[in-house]
């Protein structure tokens, strides 16, 4: 496993990668970051870790929408499955919760659930947890700190302040829109 840590407009961010995949990106402070994170290998040169600092770099700038850098996060196969559809939601979209919960096939008990597998998303930004708010437009928790979710939310369009409420649509808070436009 290798670490690089790179400066970005939004504070330091510490990219955690194998050889050929990227398996984490987490602002500096994190509490999710891995423990052992400090003797991982020194990665700069390592060509995924490359290309996800220029694609991070290119999102940041606004000229990238959509990650491809190979990931492989590590997680239990619910916590893949909800991951898989963060990456979904397009630029400039959001979705709440509840949506989730409804296109994983289940209930409205499960939303928990799916907030902390959302929650323990291993690669910010990339899988775009941040795009996640509450079924009233809240910003609700990210690991990178408010803060940092409404400036990503901003970047893409989004007025977003901390402790502000986004417009939602109607449906939206039923739990029945897509995740990405039809």
């Amino acid at each position: 496993m290798y670490r690089h840590t790179f400066p970005c407009p939004l504070g330091d961010l510490l990219l955690i990668a194998t050889d050929t995949h990227l398996t984490g990106a987490f602002f500096t402070g994190q509490k999710t970051i891995p423990v052992n994170a400090t003797r991982m290998s020194p990665g700069a040169g390592v060509p995924v870790i490359r290309e996800a600092q220029a694609q991070f770099e290119a999102y940041f700038a606004g000229r990238l929408q959509v990650f491809d850098v190979p990931m492989a996060p590590t997680g239990t196969p619910f916590q893949q499955d909800v991951w898989r559809l963060l990456c979904e939601i397009a630029f400039g979209e959001r979705t709440t919760y509840g949506q989730i919960t409804a296109r994983l096939g289940l209930t409205r008990e499960h939303a928990r659930a799916v907030g902390t597998a959302v929650g323990r998303n291993p690669v910010s930004i990339a899988i775009p947890c941040h795009r996640v708010v509450g079924a009233d437009g809240a910003l609700t928790g990210y690991a990178g700190g408010l803060p940092r979710k409404a400036a990503l939310l901003r970047m893409e369009g989004h007025p977003a302040h901390v402790g502000e409420r986004l417009p939602m649509p109607e449906d939206a808070r039923q739990g029945t829109l897509a995740l990405t436009p039809a």
